[in-house]
């Protein structure tokens, strides 16, 4: 539907800025404005102002600048017709009448939601009743509580092939409406439509109003030849225009300025449950450019969250190839690779929200993963191969539509192309006597003929040839858990300090499991005696089969600044790194407890004192992100010099 400017300008006059703004940020008056803390960046002093005179907000401290419908669409997500659909309802202004055939079309989709909110309840009573004991069992054994059954509206389709279509009949729902609306499978070969899902764990797709427009079921059997099935595509259901939870995460999203973005329903629900509201997912499919857009109208860089495997890696890069040509100025992506064969679901049932949110921490750059993946499999033995590496990157960049980021993009891969292969390019120096000279050699002291000068030489190459090198063992590291890599590491180097931490290394929990395992080695082997120093303690576990994870575990050892996990540190000093980092876990696991127990509070009672209480846990949840130690006397024995 199409609004004239006049209507909108009606809305404009019915609804100040600040009476709109105000229902979300807490203002004051400061002479003709007014003035409060920014809705998108968490901040101590105020810097947003709001101009009933000009109609016009601006927030200082992000730069976002609009009018009444542009603040609805930044702060809860919603597309502009929404936001003018919203707020025409608190103006008091009647929509303009739509054309008979959009009419018509709407009368039509509105018959197709009723269907489906019927579907929808027929399969939550299913769930609730005889049918649906084996599901809720199984539901109780993944961890699935009540509240989240209710609340995303679980259901279960029993296994008849005529159950739901004999119920919809009854209701006076016609056989041809219930095959529009993806419910029924039909055909000129089939003699008599029956029904789609059939024994399956169901789970409503809702639109952008929270209306059904599709359902996602989940097989029970294992010899379904499908595990996930999702409706096709109706007049209210197009796969790749849709995410999972995006009604109920926008304003989570919207709020916290991130969205999560995983690869299952189940996942989804786990990630809600664990106090991760602001999580979708796709259906099933690769990430589409219309799922980004809607993306980004949540947040401005989405983080999506990949199993660390080869399978999950692929996906994440399909979605950097689907994302560079869409790229816009403060727009992008952020990759979480998560413990190779866990996802989110795992990760929260075995060990916790604080255990999920240190795998989703240091979420990394788009760009880096584009780098990442020409630099992991490249061979650049031969000038050929070198010369193909760079027209990958090459053909990547200029993927990118628009001109600004395109340019950022091309200085930055060719920053690091050049640290990789050592490319000489003419550099400016500087002769001591303070002339500029321009030297092709690209690197080292110079001399001129007459042996005067030496160049002072200014060049971030090392610098960019470490951060490749980094990325790179980052990602053969395949995300494992940094906190839980350094505490294992630590022990491993210090085999010494396993005697007198035996209960706390047993009690900790891994959320890999492969490092569980590597910590009951070493467990075994202080309670045996059989470990010795750290040379012993590696020549054990790669005797075991753990070599590779040992060299996946120095890859992210190397890659950190704590320098305490190394063998050359003195034992007293890993002592306290390794005690830090215990303090730090069982912090971050009670913040996340108590941050759960203020949202409840908080959506029981949307109070500011709540509201401030949510605040403060999540920048003390923050401040335990780091592993800096301020101990009196750490580094001493070890005579390290802290910067």
């Amino acid at each position: 539907m199409r609004f004239t400017p006049q209507f909108l300008d009606d809305i404009r006059a019915r609804l100040p800025v600040s009476q709109v703004v105000g229902k979300r940020v807490k203002l004051r008056r400061q002479g003709r404005e007014f003035i409060g803390l920014s809705p998108f960046n968490q901040e101590k002093s105020p810097s947003f102002t709001v101009n009933d005179q000009k109609g016009f907000y601006h927030c200082f401290s992000s730069g976002k600048h609009g009018d009444i419908f542009s603040f609805v669409m930044e702060t809860e997500g919603l597309s502009f017709a929404e936001a003018v659909e919203r707020l025409a309802g608190e103006a008091g202004v009647t929509l303009p009448a739509p054309d008979p055939a959009w009419r018509e079309r709407e009368e039509k989709r509105a018959g197709l939601h009723d269907v489906m909110e019927m579907a929808a309840a027929w399969f939550q009573a299913q769930l609730h009743g005889q049918p649906g004991l084996e599901t809720r069992a199984y539901l109780q054994r993944r961890g699935v509580s009540g509240q989240m059954v209710a609340q995303f509206r679980i259901g279960y389709a029993p296994s008849s092939k005529s159950a739901l279509k004999e119920h919809l009949t009854a209701r006076g729902v016609a056989v041809d409406d219930m095959i529009r609306a993806g419910l029924l499978i039909a055909g000129d070969d089939i003699p008599t439509p029956y029904d789609r899902f059939r024994d399956r764990l169901m789970f409503p797709i809702m639109d952008l109003k929270n209306r059904v427009i599709a359902f996602g079921g989940r097989a029970l059997s294992a010899d379904a030849k499908a595990k996930y099935m999702n409706s096709p595509e109706t007049p209210l259901f197009h796969k790749g225009d849709v995410l999972f939870n995006a009604y109920a995460a926008r304003v989570s999203a919207t709020d916290r300025g991130v969205v999560y973005v995983t690869e299952g329903y189940m996942d989804v629900v786990a990630m809600t449950a664990g106090g991760f509201a602001n999580t979708v997912a796709p259906l099933g499919t690769a990430l589409t450019e219309n799922q980004l857009h809607l993306l980004w109208r949540m947040a401005d860089e989405p983080v999506l969250c990949f199993d660390g495997d080869n399978a999950g890696l692929k996906a994440a890069f399909r979605a950097v190839d689907t994302a560079l040509p869409l790229l816009v100025p403060g727009k992008s992506l952020r990759f979480a690779l998560l413990p190779e064969g866990r996802d989110p679901d795992d990760i929260l049932r075995d060990s916790g929200s604080a255990a999920l949110a240190d795998a989703l921490s240091g979420p990394r750059a788009l760009a880096d993963m584009l780098w990442a993946r020409e630099a992991e499999t490249a061979a650049l033995d031969t000038p050929e191969r070198r010369a193909a590496f760079e027209a990958r990157i090459g053909a990547a960049i200029r993927s990118i539509k628009d001109d600004t980021v395109r340019r950022y993009y091309g200085q930055d891969m060719r920053a690091r192309i050049n640290a990789m292969l050592g490319a000489q390019q003419p550099q400016r120096r500087e002769r001591a006597d303070g002339s500029n000279w321009r030297d092709r050699a690209g690197g080292g002291n110079w001399r001129d003929s007459r042996g005067r000068g030496g160049w002072r030489v200014s060049d971030g190459r090392a610098q960019v040839q470490q951060a490749s090198e980094r990325l790179i063992r980052q990602v053969r590291a395949r995300a494992l858990p940094r906190r839980e890599a350094l505490l294992l590491m630590t022990a491993i180097n210090h085999p010494g300090l396993i005697a007198d931490r035996v209960e706390e290394l047993a009690a900790f929990d891994f959320t890999a499991p492969e490092l569980g395992a590597v910590a009951a080695r070493l467990i075994d082997m202080a309670m045996e005696g059989t470990g010795g120093d750290a040379a012993g303690v590696r020549a054990a576990l790669k005797g075991a089969g753990q070599g590779d994870l040992l060299n996946r575990l120095d890859s992210v050892a190397a890659d950190a600044g704590d320098w305490f996990v190394r063998p050359d540190a003195d034992e007293a000093d890993a002592l306290i790194g390794f005690d830090h980092i215990l303090a730090l876990h069982h912090r971050q696991v009670t913040l996340h407890k108590e941050l759960k127990a203020a949202e409840d509070s908080f959506r029981a009672d949307p109070s500011e004192t709540n509201w401030e209480r949510i605040v403060e846990l999540r920048n003390a949840l923050a401040g335990t992100s780091g592993s800096e130690v301020e101990v009196e006397g750490f580094g001493l024995a070890s005579r390290h010099v802290r910067r």
